[in-house]
Parts: C-alpha cells; sequence; structure tokens
C-alpha cells in the first residue's frame, strides 16, 4: 500500500517531521512517501492562510495522482480536504478529520492542545464542521508563536505537556489531541507525563487510510462533468479537466 502524506505549508522540516511520525504509524509494508506543499506559507495559522493552502494542497495530490492508494493532509484545519474528496478516486483524510474521531473514541470528551492560540478559531471552525464539537472539553493553547515552525515541537515541550496536564485536570479531558502539523512524534516524547492517551493526528490519519483501502477500494471521483480551470496550478487544472 501507498499513502501520500502532504504538508500543506512550505517549510520542509515540517515535512521531515510528518514524514517520520507517518513512517512509524504506517504498517509493515505500507510505504509512505511526504511531499511539502509546491507553493504558500511556512505557517497555517489565520483563516486567510488556510483558503491559500487549499490549492496548494490539491495541486501537491494532483501532481502525484495514480501514485497511491490514500492521501493525508497533514495540516490540522485539512485544507482543500472536501475538494479532495470529490475530485480523486482513492481515500483522502485529514489529519484533523483522522484525530478527532479516534478521539472521540478513546475518551467521552477530548481536548485539543496545540503551540499556539492564533490557530484557535480556525480548529473551532474544524471540529464543527466533522460535527464533533459536543465531545471537545475544550482547548488548550500557546501564547503567539513566529520561530521555526520545524523546531517547535521541540522548544514547547514543556509547554505542550504542561497544557495536557491541564486540559485532563481542569477540563476533564479523557484523551487529548496535539494539534498542528509541526507537533507530529511529539506524543510519544510527553506521554509519560500526561494521564491520558495522546492522540497524533499524522499517525492516526495513516492507520485510518489504511483501513479506508481495504473498506472502500479505489473507485471513480465524484466530481461534476469536467471543466476547464484557469489561472490555478497545472496539476490541479487536470483534476477538473478529468
Amino acid at each position: 500500500m501507498r499513502i501520500l502524506v502532504v504538508n500543506s505549508n512550505t517549510t520542509d522540516g515540517v515535512t521531515d517531521r510528518i514524514a517520520a511520525a507517518a513512517r512509524a504509524a504506517a504498517s509493515p509494508g505500507t510505504e509512505v512517501e511526504a511531499v511539502t506543499a509546491p507553493f504558500g506559507l511556512p505557517l497555517i495559522v489565520t483563516r486567510a492562510d488556510w483558503l491559500v493552502a487549499g490549492p496548494a494542497t490539491l495541486a501537491a495530490l494532483a501532481a502525484r495522482r495514480g501514485g497511491y492508494d490514500a492521501a493525508v493532509i497533514a495540516c490540522f484545519g485539512d485544507p482543500g480536504l472536501d475538494a479532495a474528496k470529490e475530485l480523486l478516486e482513492v481515500p483522502v483524510l485529514g489529519i484533523s478529520e483522522a484525530a478527532f474521531h479516534a478521539a472521540s473514541m478513546l475518551g467521552r470528551r477530548f481536548g485539543v492542545v496545540s503551540f499556539t492560540a492564533a490557530l484557535r478559531p480556525m480548529f473551532e471552525e474544524c471540529l464543527a464542521h466533522h460535527g464533533l464539537a459536543s465531545r471537545c472539553a475544550g482547548f488548550r493553547m500557546g501564547p503567539p508563536f513566529s520561530g521555526d515552525p520545524g523546531r517547535v515541537a521541540e522548544e514547547r515541550a514543556d509547554l505542550i505537556a504542561d497544557l495536557c496536564r491541564q486540559s485532563v485536570e481542569q477540563d476533564g479531558a479523557e484523551a487529548i489531541i496535539l494539534a498542528g502539523g509541526p507537533l507530529a512524534g511529539l506524543a510519544p516524547v510527553i506521554a509519560p507525563r500526561v494521564p491520558v492517551p495522546l492522540v497524533d493526528g499524522t499517525a492516526a490519519a495513516v492507520r485510518l487510510a489504511e483501513a479506508m483501502v481495504g473498506l472502500a477500494p479505489p473507485g471513480a471521483p465524484r466530481a461534476a462533468r469536467p471543466r476547464a480551470l484557469t489561472g490555478f496550478a497545472p496539476e490541479l487544472g487536470k483534476l477538473y479537466a478529468g
């Protein structure tokens, strides 16, 4: 099985983290290819950033179409996810989609912890979109961040662990999501310091993508009749052209 994992920002250091976490989660025999968005922003933080990241994510998926059995959008907020599900013939999962559903099966209420509060509005909208807002115990987020996205997991590991404990002790979380591609791989590092299960969205998405390939074998994309798309990446235009 081949899984393509797309980092929706342009920071290669984040892609490296995501790739390592994805390969660690993959079953024997599953091949993981991780790629960086071909254009966009070094870190996705605001709603505007998320909208820009959608076409970049779709372009990365389209460029390798036919070379994978399932795909993972490794950006919390899942930019371009609904469009990818329509335009591609293989299962496509987002790391927030996977994390929300996995966490809801590990406890009645889950907390969401991330490295900066700037991400919260996007996370709240994504949670509502997936219909699981009522299962969320609350958000615990760090202060503004302006450093290297590829290093935020190491630089804020102690802060993230403290926020996780607050989520358990003050919000009643029975499972916690570490939200954001830049936090990929951090869960096993801080797990001994947190008394409930930690969910890494990248790991959850890879495991669920493997399952979805078995449940939903490749078929025809659900897109409407072919149309000419102009002004976007050529690879994206080919998706619309059928």
